[in-house]
């Protein structure tokens, strides 16, 4: 079977990640059912930090929501968090993430075993790179729309 992708297209182009199941197939199965359902399509980045991590997939913008679905058990796994990893958001609580996920820019090992990882940017990392800063920022970088193939 080919290596599943996650399109994700953005105001500027596409992003393209590949998706691990062999990591994370709970957390990879959540994202290709909200994908599916259109769930992405239209969604913010709404904490983009410089040097850290852009963060995407609450659908009010805040940072403060997700899917109607039960939150994920967590995945966590050996994969570093470096430039370009996929990985989920949560709370304190270690299962709790849901739909919200971030990207990082460069490494962020202190977050290693701590946050399932669930993919990788193969390509469009310099769009990534290129969101609107801030907490929220004041015109979020935004998904248009979101495809797995």
């Amino acid at each position: 079977m080919a290596d599943q992708k996650l399109t994700l297209t953005l105001e500027t182009g596409d992003v393209v990640i590949k998706l691990r199941p062999d990591l994370a197939p709970g957390h990879v199965a959540r994202i290709t059912e909200l994908v599916g359902e259109g769930f992405y399509n239209g969604v913010v980045f709404h904490r983009v930090i410089p040097g850290f991590m852009a963060q995407g997939g609450c659908p009010n913008g805040t940072g403060m929501g997700g899917s109607d679905k039960p939150d994920l058990k967590a995945e966590f796994n050996a994969e570093p968090h470096t430039r370009g990893t996929c990985s989920m958001a949560r709370t304190q609580v270690p299962d709790s993430a849901n739909s919200q996920f971030f990207i990082c820019f460069d490494d962020a090992h202190f977050l290693d075993g701590q946050y399932t990882v669930w993919g990788q940017v193969e390509s469009g990392m310099e769009l990534i790179d290129g969101l609107p800063v801030g907490e929220p920022p004041a015109a979020p970088g935004k998904i248009v729309s979101a495809a797995v193939s």
